[in-house]
């Protein structure tokens, strides 16, 4: 079986995360809670992006010895536990602190000492688990199917009629409303629509299915997509630092009720910005403060990178030239035919963005 097998890789994961995850069961309480600390304050460095991270490894570890039958209490001397990732330059040279982080664990886990390489193991675990279970929000169990055919990430919640509406509101389908209380009352609870419960975290919906938007403004909306992407940020550092916890059962249900999300709202949002781009021109054409020139900045959402991203091309040159609207049809579908030929776009982003294209075309074919 080759090692490059996707089914061989995801096995070997599951292998070694149960492997991680039953040496740290066997660990002490106190051993345990010990890890935890050190993995909760390695997983906030990590994230909140630092140059530099101190840490200890516990004093002792149960771990396997050579000629030994069972496992033993091993204890790690002092002048070995304190180490340390990173350095203050990094902030110059803009090093990733995960980076470093990965391969001091590595050197760490070859160490001859099995049990600075057991506790090195087990702290490495610590950490990403620490940032699965406890960094993130956990969500509700959705399905998704994919938008068309080429596309590789389902992202268009499935309906399936049988969710009735409920006359009690449980905290996931509501969102705290900011505000005066009465006094003696609990926060009011807003039932969020419909819709929106068909995502994995109902409180970053800012579209509905028609591509109205559900929240108060643009930039509130861009505030929900950019905590999503911090959401997959985590998780992507997560299997950074150890791979393996990808066949963790949580990380497999966030990844994927977050990023069919993302993407989703992503390009929701794209479309919104689009057509406000329409309204627009439109109004500056009828004002006629469009006669020196035009260039357009379209964004539209990349999902390999998982992010917004801005497709500029220039619809009139600068100088005093009238604005006619066959100009944005004609600069429109020179650039539809780039996009359709540029390499760097994955199909479903290729799509996404030529139907942005598509929308301003039509928007001033028949203006």
């Amino acid at each position: 079986m080759s090692e490059t097998n996707p089914k061989f890789l995801s096995e070997r994961q599951a292998e070694e995360y149960g492997r991680q995850q039953a040496l740290f069961s066997a660990q002490p309480a106190i051993v345990q809670r010990f890890l935890e600390t050190q993995g909760k304050q390695i997983a906030q460095a990590v994230i909140d992006g630092d140059s530099q991270i101190n840490f200890s490894l516990p004093d002792r570890v149960v771990c396997t010895l050579e000629n030994v039958d069972q496992p033993a209490l091993v204890t790690i001397l002092q002048n070995q536990r304190t180490r340390s990732a990173g350095s203050f330059m990094n902030r110059f040279r803009k090093a990733e602190l995960y980076k470093e982080l990965r391969h001091i664990f590595t050197e760490l886990e070859q160490s001859p000492d099995r049990a600075v390489s057991v506790a090195a193991g087990l702290l490495r675990h610590a950490t990403v688990i620490h940032m699965v279970y406890q960094m993130l929000p956990a969500g509700r169990t959705v399905a998704y199917q994919p938008a068309g055919e080429d596309e590789t990430i389902p992202s268009i919640p499935e309906f399936d009629g049988l969710e009735p509406e409920s006359a009690i509101t449980s905290a996931s389908d509501a969102i705290a409303e900011e505000g005066k209380n009465e006094e003696g009352r609990g926060d009011l609870l807003v039932p969020f629509v419909p819709y929106a419960r068909k995502f994995f975290l109902p409180q970053w919906v800012a579209f509905n299915e028609n591509g109205e938007m559900l929240v108060k403004s643009v930039d509130e909306a861009n505030a929900h997509v950019k905590s999503m992407q911090r959401f997959m940020e985590v998780l992507f550092l997560a299997v950074a630092l150890a791979p393996y916890v990808s066949a963790d059962e949580e990380y497999a249900k966030k990844r994927y009720g977050m990023l069919g999300q993302l993407v989703n709202q992503g390009r929701a949002l794209a479309i919104y910005q689009t057509k406000e781009i329409i309204a627009r021109i439109s109004e500056r054409a009828k004002a006629g403060s469009l006669n020196r020139g035009l260039r357009l900045s379209l964004p539209y959402f990349d999902d390999q990178e998982l992010k917004i991203d801005i497709s500029n091309f220039e619809v009139i040159p600068s100088g005093r030239i009238m604005f006619v609207p066959a100009f944005v049809v004609r600069a429109v579908r020179q650039e539809e035919v780039k996009v359709s030929q540029d390499t760097r776009y994955n199909p479903s982003t290729r799509k996404h963005l030529l139907h942005l294209l598509d929308l301003l075309e039509q928007a001033f074919e028949n203006a």
